[in-house]
Parts: C-alpha cells; sequence; structure tokens
C-alpha cells in the first residue's frame, strides 16, 4: 500500500482571464476547483493509474470537506484527521500572459491533532510506503517531520520526502527510500548548483553521502534525472504551452512511483512517464485530464550519465 500525507491540504482555484488590472473589475474566462494538497494530488494520480492508495492529512470546515468527498468520489481512501479551523484555499490566476499563485499558510492544528496524526501514522501496515509531501500548517514545527520518520523507521515503512522546507537536510539521516527535490530546492535547502551536468552529478553525489537512497531530481522544462546511487540516468522533456505548474510535480512523483515501485525497476520507463505526465499536467489547470501522456512518451529518451 502506498499512503500519502499531506500536513497542509488545500483546495486549489484554477482562473484564468484576459488581462488583470488593479483597481477595477477583472471578469474570469474559466474557474476550476480541485481537491489539493501535494500529496493529495499523488494520490489522485496514483489512482488515475490504476494503483492502490490511501490519503492521511489534517482536513477542516467546508473545505476540508469538500476535498475529502472529492477524494471519495474517485473511490480514494483517506484517513482524515479533522481539525476545527478551515482547511486553506489556494488560488492560481493566468492573465493570458502570466502566472500568479495566492498560496494560504495554512491553519492552525492544536496539539491534540498533532497527537491523533503521529496514532494514525503509527497504525499504518508495516513495509508499506509513506509518501510525504508539502508544506507546514500553523504550530507544526518543523521538529514534527523527525516524530514521523522515527514512526515510520520503527515500522519498517518506506519513506519518499517531496519538502521544500530546509529541515530536509537533516532528515536524510533517516535514510529515505527517495527524495524528489527540484533545482531550486536543490540550491535553497542543499546550497549546491545545477546549471552544468557536472555540478549535477555532484550536486547528487553529495546529497547521497547525507542519506537520500534514491534522487528523482525535477528541472522543470530541462528535464529531470534519476539516481539509485550507482547510477545516474537523465530524461528530456516535452515542448509545452504553460497553464500553470502548480501540480506538475507532484503528478511526476506519481507517476514515477507508479512504475518504480514495489520493485524498483523499470527506471527508463518510469522516468519516461514521470516527465510526460509532468507536461501534461503544466500545460493544464490543476491536474488536467492527463489524455497525453501515451503520445508525449514517445517523443522521450533516456541517457545514462557516466
Amino acid at each position: 500500500m502506498i499512503y500519502t500525507l499531506t500536513l497542509n491540504t488545500a483546495i486549489d482555484i484554477n482562473i484564468r482571464c484576459q488581462g488583470l488590472n488593479p483597481n477595477t473589475v477583472n471578469r474570469t474566462s474559466h474557474t476550476q476547483y480541485s481537491p489539493n494538497g501535494k500529496a493529495v494530488n499523488v494520490s489522485i494520480v496514483l489512482n488515475k493509474f490504476g494503483k492502490s492508495t490511501t490519503a492521511l492529512g489534517f482536513f477542516g470546515g467546508f473545505s476540508g470537506k469538500y476535498i475529502v468527498d472529492e477524494l471519495d468520489k474517485k473511490r480514494i481512501n483517506t484517513i482524515p484527521c479533522w481539525i476545527d479551523e478551515i482547511t486553506r484555499i489556494n488560488v492560481f490566476i493566468n492573465d493570458g500572459k502570466d502566472e500568479y499563485k495566492l498560496v494560504g499558510k495554512g491553519p492552525f492544528v492544536v496539539d491534540e491533532k498533532k497527537t491523533e496524526m503521529l496514532t494514525l501514522i503509527a497504525s499504518l501496515c508495516c513495509h508499506s510506503y509513506l509518501v510525504i509531501s508539502g508544506s507546514l500548517p500553523n504550530n507544526i514545527e518543523p521538529s514534527y517531520y523527525d516524530l514521523i520518520l522515527s514512526l515510520c523507521h520503527k515500522k519498517n515503512i518506506h519513506v519518499i520526502l517531496d519538502i521544500s522546507h530546509p529541515k530536509l537536510s537533516d532528515l536524510l539521516r533517516y535514510k529515505p527510500l527517495l527524495i524528489k527535490p527540484n533545482n531550486d530546492e536543490v540550491k535553497e535547502i542543499f546550497g549546491l548548483e545545477t546549471t552544468n551536468c557536472d555540478q549535477i552529478v555532484f550536486a547528487i553525489k553529495k546529497i547521497h553521502t547525507l542519506g537520500a537512497q534514491n534522487i528523482l531530481l525535477t528541472m522543470g522544462d530541462k528535464g529531470l534525472y534519476f539516481s539509485n546511487g550507482s547510477q545516474l540516468w537523465f530524461c528530456n522533456s516535452v515542448a509545452i504551452d504553460l497553464v500553470s505548474s502548480a501540480c506538475a510535480g507532484d503528478a511526476s512523483l506519481a507517476a514515477f512511483l507508479s512504475v518504480w515501485l514495489p520493485e524498483q525497476n523499470n527506471i527508463e520507463l518510469a522516468m519516461k512517464k514521470a516527465s510526460a505526465t509532468g507536461a501534461n499536467v503544466a500545460e493544464s489547470d490543476g491536474l488536467g485530464l492527463l489524455n497525453k501522456i501515451d503520445s508525449y512518451m514517445q517523443q522521450l529518451t533516456i541517457t545514462a550519465i557516466k
């Protein structure tokens, strides 16, 4: 079973308009609402690819109920931890030229609910997988990650991390099965450059020494890299017209996992599916239709990096 954990769930509103002007009424041409939160997206895409998944997270108010209801409609199992404050709502605006991202900080999570979530995680099946992705809501400190990973270590739960917090560097001592940083996060968290192949090779080797077993490095329209510690591969990207990059990384991770787990093989196929899925999502509002993945995969090439 692949479990996903979103500590800061959200509803995403994707809006399109023709120009965005201050101090006046801007009429929208398209609006789309979707259940969200980074690991929630992973569950949705895994489900799309026919992989069994269960979504855990903090949910509150009408917005939290909406997310759980929408996941239920997709027949995705949830283990919600209900809180009093309302789950955040994020707004993404495309004015025909630029993309604006308005992302909320998230609700306040009381200490009792933090303990309840740890109890839920402790009840998960041994030898399963837990994808931890996204930001932290109010009143949850970075040290909360240590409590989660310590529980997973005791239960032999394999952890996949996709977090942009500086805490990621310290969490590698728990030897997560996979991490999925992007190029900006590699620079901001680890202080490593990724502007050319030599720098990328050095950065990936350095991150492995800190404890990451496997690394999926996404570079947006520059492609992606995967390393298992002994071999490094590169996958190019397909050209698209960008609509919203908001969910592309989450979808790429889910696509990769849908092929790579549990045997941790078929790496080239997993990379192609990850790159194609990320591109298909980036040219859509939200997660889109995921209807061009097969054709995009045919345009991709995997290169082994020595």
